[in-house]
């Protein structure tokens, strides 16, 4: 039977991881100045003392960046609780886990980047990537967020620097996993705008609450494995023929 730590090897090189992560950005910048052209009635939202646009982005690009780091999350915890085992395997589940953080890592960068168009809020590019720097608007839980980005990304980078740090030390930076995302639940309640509305309520509710469940099942897996150790099979002994 094939252990966990035989999965648990990145499937991406450093130079891939780079690339994919500039590539995700860029595309998703490029992408955002080629749609008006597709669609005319967004010119005006890009265009004007106001534009709109740039914070409607920021806003769905930050939900859809905590959707992967969720997706992320229940299948790393599907792999702990051997639940993958059912469907669809655990070497899919590892490469689907890996690949679903690195493309929530970047969309958290372009949620963050592209405000820099927003003139109500007014980042600079030195605001977005210092914490607690945007003293116009929400510091702390801005912060917040901003420290939850470079957690993610160090957990990130752990897979590619793993031999330097030992198993043990990968393994505990992965634990940071959890602590990073209820600070991106937190970031988003407390600096999101949207926080009033029920479908955030209720995406807010059911997402965390699913990990906790699932970290639950794994604590009682847990517990269970300490206290009735499973037996290991004795090999039938050899007849001898004499």
């Amino acid at each position: 039977m094939q252990s966990q730590d035989e999965f648990n090897e990145s499937s991406v090189s450093l130079q891939s991881f780079l690339l994919f992560l500039l590539a995700s950005v860029v595309g998703l910048m490029v992408t955002t100045l080629l749609l008006p052209y597709f669609l005319p009635n967004m010119a005006f939202s890009l265009s004007g003392n106001d534009p709109k646009i740039y914070w409607y982005l920021s806003r769905a690009t930050a939900f859809v960046s905590l959707s992967l780091l969720w997706l992320s999350m229940a299948l790393g915890l599907g792999i702990t609780n051997k639940m993958a085992r059912l469907w669809p395997g655990m070497p899919a589940t590892f490469a689907i886990h890996e690949y679903v953080s690195l493309l929530g890592l970047a969309f958290a960068g372009f949620h963050a980047l592209i405000l820099m168009g927003d003139h109500y809020i007014g980042f600079d590019l030195l605001q977005v990537l210092i914490p607690f720097s945007t003293a116009n608007y929400r510091p702390f839980w801005v912060g917040v967020g901003q420290l939850g980005f470079y957690i993610w990304l160090i957990v990130a980078l752990s897979f590619y620097i793993r031999p330097m740090i030992g198993q043990k030390t990968w393994r505990s930076l992965h634990y940071f996993s959890f602590a990073m995302y209820f600070v991106g639940i937190f970031h988003a309640i407390f600096s999101g705008t949207d926080t009033s509305m029920v479908w955030a309520q209720k995406y807010y509710w059911f997402s965390a609450g699913s990990l906790l469940f699932l970290l639950f099942v794994r604590l009682v897996s847990i517990v269970i494995d300490t206290l009735f150790p499973a037996k290991k099979a004795v090999p039938a002994p050899r007849s001898v023929q004499r």
